[in-house]
């Protein structure tokens, strides 16, 4: 299929799926999924913001933003993630115990509310990746629609270029949990630091970065085009300064740059097998 066919595809999917609650974080998959849902749909779809510590209050509010421009129903749904010892613990499996709470959640809403569905942004080029909330979404028999319609990251920034929506070239954003160390505990203090951090480096004009949280020691990664900028030692000297005063006491800058799902390089391949395998 081509590029228009697919759209069509995900118009009908839409359309077939009827009533519909989707879970919205602000990022391009979610985002475009929300506007073409309420394209079809109209007030028979509402955006579901999961809103937690791990969530950055300058993607929440960018989210909020998005879906006011376009006139999408919005719910903010308070998750309780860090209360949740199995999430707390950090390992592995963390991605679907929050995941696991926000399906939960969604599915208590979906009935009170009287829809049909759940559904999420998971595209085709996810399926591949080890996303243990693929795990949950399917426990919840969440459906994704952009998956339906075989369209992939490329494609739907595409799709949301030509539809002229300012999100379609944004920088990918997990949550916050996902910059701390694999079997460090996740807590509200560690979640801040990073999110202090990372918007230090953005106040510094840096793009796409990452704060790996190692204690009391931050690895920064940032995007390799951005990397020659970073290596000057007046540029050094005030990230340093700035993520010292949030805390940590050693900052390092990662030579290979911003990747997504760095983290996941310790991990045994046994707990890391994709989505779909």
């Amino acid at each position: 299929m081509d590029l228009a066919q697919k759209s069509a595809l995900l118009q009908t999917t839409l359309r077939d799926l009827g009533g519909l609650l989707v879970a919205y974080s602000g990022g391009t998959d979610s985002a475009y999924l929300a506007y073409a849902a309420h394209q079809v749909l109209g007030d028979n779809m509402l955006a579901v913001i999961a809103d937690s510590a791990s969530l950055p209050r300058a993607e929440l509010a960018a989210a909020l933003d998005f879906a006011a421009q376009y006139n999408i129903p919005v719910q903010i749904l308070h998750t309780e993630e860090l209360e949740n010892p199995d999430y707390q613990r950090n390992d592995s499996k963390r991605c679907f115990h929050c995941k696991d709470e926000l399906f939960t959640r969604m599915e208590s809403e979906r009935e009170t509310r009287g829809f049909r569905h759940i559904a999420y942004g998971m595209n085709l080029d996810d399926r591949g990746e080890f996303r243990p909330g693929q795990q949950a979404a399917a426990q919840h028999h969440a459906v994704a629609p952009l998956v339906t319609a075989q369209l992939t990251k490329a494609e739907i920034r595409q799709l949301a270029h030509e539809a002229g929506l300012k999100v379609w070239d944004k920088p990918a954003s997990a949550c916050l949990s996902s910059r701390i160390e694999y079997g460090r505990p996740v807590t509200r203090e560690n979640l801040s630091q990073v999110e202090q951090a990372e918007e230090a480096l953005h106040a510094l004009g840096f793009q796409q970065v990452r704060v790996r949280h190692h204690g009391d020691l931050a690895r920064i990664e940032i995007a390799r085009e951005e990397l020659p900028r970073a290596l000057s030692l007046e540029t050094l000297d005030r990230i340093t300064a700035a993520l010292r005063a949030i805390g940590f006491l050693y900052i390092t800058l990662d030579t290979q740059g911003y990747r997504s799902g760095s983290m996941n390089d310790i991990l045994p391949a046994a707990s890391i097998t994709p989505a779909g395998q």
